[in-house]
């Protein structure tokens, strides 16, 4: 590796760093965990999220209907992935990853302290600077890690396998301590610990610095002088004009809150098909790649099919949960956040134990877009598992055990573990070279589109009856992983080199 300097530190990590992190380069450690603080802080915070809207103003909630509460949430979400794809083109081009990762660590930071201030006001605040933080940290992280090795170093998947399971237990303890205090002293006290997790992160992302590769570097496609300046000018008084424009039409009351997720859900719907024309009508896209592209937009829906069901784990399900689901087991009572938990816990318990089965299956292992539509296919029946506690009740003062929650929550995570990890390896096979640094961009925008049809579907959740809303959301879902097994022989004509 090369050790050329930039001032007086090193541009890349000492020599001994190489295999100090259980054979991996030390600043994998850096990098993990950050992502372990930077999820315990999101999903933390995104576990009580959707309760603190419905709950009432009495209890220190915003009293929202459980419906507008999932609607603005999904809305959130579908904000925080819309950003991610600027905020890699932030990283490529002005900042550098170390400094759009550290800038926007800051932002999540001061975004969940925000939040703990107990009013409204407040509240919307922190989230539009955790958009914006996560817009810049989310896409660059992985970035980052790929960077601690050489492109033919064969420990390169084992490296990102301990950066996954770092992610989940992020996400397995977040709820915990956020749902823990959400339920024991107040909301504005879970999002409190939220703010305090990014915090550690942050401190131990700095103090690891110096074994992070090429953290000296500007932007690695750095624009000239002249159009940097021009694009900070533009970026700036664009950020002004939306934020002018959106007061003037909230103050003539114009701009409601329902109005605002509807306009997330219209840009989440056209930016994927604007990303797909443009790369369509390329002419730096070949013949043979347009041809890949064909299936791999097969497989974004079938991603946003499965994410509009699992972002509603911190939704709908949180919703059920804390009104039909009992909250004890073997006598041991604790929030409804928690069952948040679960998904984490399922997925670092299953994540080693899909990849040795493919391993040991080797070139028996199913084809990549079958993994994906066993995933969809989970999905949907995580749903539909909710349909045989939910049914049969005179009202709605039933009381399911905790293991249907549990139970649908395992589903999910398995699912999440084979669809994940395939759909982001074809995404980085099928995307045109001359699209190949924005595969992340991609991938984030099938996520900011589920999220943007949940924002809308999740407003019949209490409008409908329970088994008729997990029925027929896991139906389609069922239906959708079905469709793509059948299309399975054309698919694996058309996606190779994906196998």
């Amino acid at each position: 590796m090369s050790h050329t300097t930039t001032g007086t530190e090193p541009a890349q990590p000492p020599p001994e760093d190489d295999r100090a992190f259980f054979g991996q380069p030390r600043g994998l450690m850096t990098l993990s965990g950050l992502e372990v603080w930077e999820r315990f802080s999101f999903l933390g915070m995104q576990a009580i999220l959707v309760l603190y809207f419905a709950d009432t103003v009495a209890n220190g909630g915003l009293g929202m209907d459980p419906g507008t509460a999932a609607s603005v949430s999904a809305a959130y979400g579908t904000l925080v992935y819309l950003v991610s794809v600027a905020g890699g083109w932030l990283a490529d081009r002005i900042l550098g990853s170390y400094r759009a990762v550290l800038y926007g660590g800051i932002l999540i930071a001061c975004g969940h302290y925000a939040m703990a201030v107990p009013t409204a006001t407040m509240t919307w605040v922190g989230l539009g600077l955790i958009s914006a933080g996560t817009g810049l940290l989310k896409p660059n992280v992985a970035s980052m890690v790929g960077k601690l090795y050489r492109t033919e170093d064969e420990r390169r998947d084992a490296g990102f396998a301990l950066y996954y399971m770092a992610i989940n237990i992020g996400a397995f303890a977040g709820p915990l301590i956020t749902g823990w205090l959400g339920d024991h002293a107040g909301w504005h006290w879970g999002f409190s610990a939220a703010a305090f997790g990014m915090t550690l992160g942050l401190i131990q992302y700095v103090l690891g610095r110096r074994h992070l590769a090429g953290r000296k570097h500007s932007a690695e496609f750095a624009l000239a002088p002249k159009p940097m300046r021009r694009a900070v000018l533009m970026i700036v008084a664009g950020a002004v004009l939306v934020a002018v424009v959106a007061t003037a039409l909230a103050l003539a009351g114009w701009l409601t809150m329902d109005r605002f997720v509807d306009v997330l859900t219209v840009i989440s719907v056209i930016a994927p098909v604007v990303y797909f024309v443009v790369m369509f009508r390329s002419p730096r896209v070949t013949a043979e790649e347009r041809g890949r592209l064909r299936p791999y937009v097969v497989l974004f829906l079938a991603s946003v099919v499965f994410n509009f069901i699992l972002f509603q784990a911190y939704s709908t399900m949180m919703l059920l949960a804390s009104t039909n689901a009992r909250t004890e087991i073997f006598g041991f009572h604790f929030p409804a956040s928690w069952y948040a938990s679960a998904l984490g816990a399922f997925e670092v318990a299953l994540a080693p134990v899909v990849a040795t089965v493919w391993a040991r299956m080797g070139p028996r292992q199913p084809h990549a877009s079958n993994k994906i539509a066993f995933g969809v296919i989970l999905g949907g029946l995580s749903f539909l598992l909710m349909v045989l506690p939910t049914s049969g009740h005179a009202d709605d003062s039933y009381k399911m055990a905790a293991w249907w929650i549990v139970g649908s929550y395992l589903l999910l995570g398995l699912g999440d573990v084979l669809l994940e990890t395939s759909g982001m390896s074809a995404t980085t096979k099928l995307a045109p070279k001359a699209f190949a640094s924005q595969t992340m961009a991609l991938w984030f925008l099938s996520l900011a589109l589920a999220n943007g049809i949940q924002a809308q579907i999740v407003k019949l959740y209490g409008e409908v009856s329970n088994p008729a809303y997990f029925g027929v959301n896991g139906a389609v879902a069922v239906v959708a992983g079905v469709a793509v097994i059948a299309a399975a022989p054309w698919l694996k004509r058309t996606m190779h080199p994906v196998h």
